[in-house]
């Protein structure tokens, strides 16, 4: 893993929940929404509440933001909102994902390096992020965990190895991380290598995706969906989400 990724995990071991209350929760079917947007001829786009990166500051969020920013995003078409709630290094907060998901009726998605199980019961969300690279062989048990606190894990990975892991698991959702976490470049034919491996789940194409041609490039690719966060918050929220959900139709129009 590159430097700035064992920074945030060694970190990420200084803020584990300890005592926690363990539930079922009952969580907004994610699926549903990305067969709905997929029936209309929209691309699912799960936009993200993305205050930071560990080498970009974009934008204060507060809790309040973070709900204007989640129902604009709602609004233009989302399929799902991502909340960061990593603190120091993309200046997250669970008070921003608790304000988020009061606010949408969407399903939501929680950002975070999740390496202690006490974390996926923290707090309500509708689908939790785990990441195969960081779990390694731990993956299979976070992924259980998750489905029988009634949330739907999404498993990112970035090479074949990975995936097979992902692949070995109960996870409906695999999200394919276009960024390498060794070297933090970001190269989107990720997405076009590893999603024809993939069968009978969901794929999330992340990172990287910053124009409507890139959208349509990913879905072509065989995803089910992207993510985006950057390009996003650094434009006009409802005018980002809204292009890159209407991708495919410019694409129409333009032949």
């Amino acid at each position: 893993m590159h430097r700035i990724i064992d920074e945030i995990i060694h970190s990420t071991k200084n803020r584990i929940p300890s005592n926690i209350r363990k539930g079922k929760i009952t969580s907004r079917q994610f699926k549903r929404s990305i067969e709905d947007k997929k029936q209309k001829g929209l691309i699912p786009v799960i936009s993200e509440v993305k205050p930071s990166s560990p080498t970009r500051f974009i934008q204060n969020v507060t809790p309040s933001d973070a709900a204007r920013l989640a129902i604009r995003m709602e609004s233009a078409g989302a399929a799902a909102i991502s909340v960061l709630t990593e603190p120091f290094f993309f200046k997250g907060s669970i008070r921003n994902l608790i304000s988020v998901r009061e606010a949408v009726k969407i399903p939501v998605l929680r950002k975070d390096f999740i390496i202690n199980k006490n974390q996926i019961h923290e707090i309500d969300s509708d689908l939790i992020l785990l990441v195969a690279g960081i779990l390694g062989d731990e993956l299979d048990d976070f992924v259980n965990e998750a489905i029988s606190s009634g949330r739907e894990p999404l498993v990112e990975v970035h090479d074949s190895e990975e995936l097979e892991n992902a692949l070995a698991s109960r996870t409906t959702i695999i999200g394919i991380n276009n960024r390498n976490l060794t070297t933090m470049n970001v190269d989107i034919t990720t997405t076009e290598n590893l999603a024809p491996l993939i069968s009978n789940r969901i794929i999330i194409s992340e990172s990287g995706i910053s124009s409507p041609l890139d959208a349509v490039r990913m879905i072509d690719a065989g995803a089910d969906a992207i993510l985006v966060g950057t390009s996003i918050m650094l434009g006009n929220v409802y005018e980002k989400t809204y292009e890159l959900v209407h991708a495919l139709n410019a694409k129409t129009d333009t032949k």
